[in-house]
């Protein structure tokens, strides 16, 4: 039974679900909108929101949490630099999720994902 297990798995071993998330959050901060797949975006929300929420504090153990989490030195700046300040009297839902029509080739539902 799969009771609270909400991670969607994408079809993929864990190792490449990560790298699919830190490659999604890496584009959504430096490009600050993307279009993905409904469900990816839907994955991704709640991992660049702690991530945003982390950027808040701006101390190192934070910049270092960010940054083990995101893997890039440009878009961990970003974050502390102009995302984290915009957002530091909002207490969360720094992103929006758009629903786009369907893709033609597969039929998948899209998304685009951007900041508020």
């Amino acid at each position: 039974m799969r009771h609270h297990n909400n991670v969607r798995k994408f079809g993929r071993p864990s190792s490449q679900r990560k790298a699919l998330l830190k490659s999604l959050a890496r584009s959504l901060v430096l490009h600050e909108n993307i279009n993905t797949t409904e469900a990816k975006a839907k994955e991704l929300r709640p991992f660049i929101e702690k991530l945003i929420t982390a950027g808040k504090t701006n101390t190192p153990t934070a910049r270092r949490q960010v940054s083990a989490r995101l893997g890039s030195p440009v878009a961990v700046k970003k974050i502390f630099d102009t995302l984290s300040p915009k957002y530091i009297d909002r207490k969360g839902g720094y992103t929006r999720i758009v629903k786009l029509p369907i893709r033609l080739g597969d039929g998948a539902k899209m998304a685009h994902i951007e900041f508020v």
